[in-house]
C-alpha cells in the first residue's frame, strides 16, 4: 500500500439503511401534509365550500379572508414538495396553525384547536430536519441579488 492509498473501511451496515429509512419516512410524512393542505385543508376554501364560507363569515372574514388562507395553504402545501422551499413552508404553515389555534379558542370556544397544534409537530421536524434548505434558499438568493 503506498502513501497515498487510504484503506476504505466499511460503514457500519445499520447507519445507511436508518438514514435512508428516516428520509423516507420525513419524504412521506412531506407528502401526506402537503395532500393535506393542498386537498383537505385549501381546496374548501378556495372553491367556496359552503362550510367554510360559514366559518369565514363567523370570524368576519369573509370571502378574501378565506380565499387568501386558502392561497397560502395551497402555496405552503406546493413550498412542501420544493427541495429548496420546504423548510421555509414548513415554518410558513406552523405560523398560520398558530394563528388558526387563536382563532379556534377565541371565536370558535376551542371546538377544534387541537388539530392546528397536532399539525405543528409533523411540521416543526420538517422545518428543523429540512433546515438546511433554508442555507440552499439563501445562497440561492445572494447568489441573484
Amino acid at each position: 500500500m503506498s502513501e497515498t492509498t487510504v484503506p476504505v473501511t466499511a460503514p457500519a451496515a445499520s447507519a445507511p439503511v436508518r438514514g435512508r429509512r428516516a428520509r423516507i419516512a420525513l419524504r412521506t410524512v412531506q407528502v401526506l401534509l402537503a395532500l393535506f393542505y393542498g386537498v383537505a385543508s385549501a381546496l374548501p376554501k378556495l372553491i367556496g365550500n359552503q362550510y367554510a364560507v360559514d366559518a369565514f363569515d363567523k370570524i368576519g372574514w369573509g370571502g378574501v379572508g378565506m380565499y387568501t388562507i386558502g392561497a397560502l395553504e395551497l402555496a405552503g402545501a406546493v413550498a412542501l414538495l420544493v427541495p429548496v422551499l420546504q423548510s421555509v413552508a414548513a415554518v410558513a404553515l406552523s405560523a398560520l396553525m398558530v394563528g388558526a389555534f387563536f382563532v379556534q379558542m377565541i371565536v370558535f370556544g376551542g371546538e377544534n384547536a387541537a388539530t392546528p397544534l397536532i399539525l405543528i409537530a409533523p411540521l416543526a421536524v420538517i422545518a428543523w430536519a429540512r433546515r438546511g434548505s433554508t442555507r440552499d434558499l439563501l445562497d440561492l438568493v445572494r447568489r441573484r441579488g
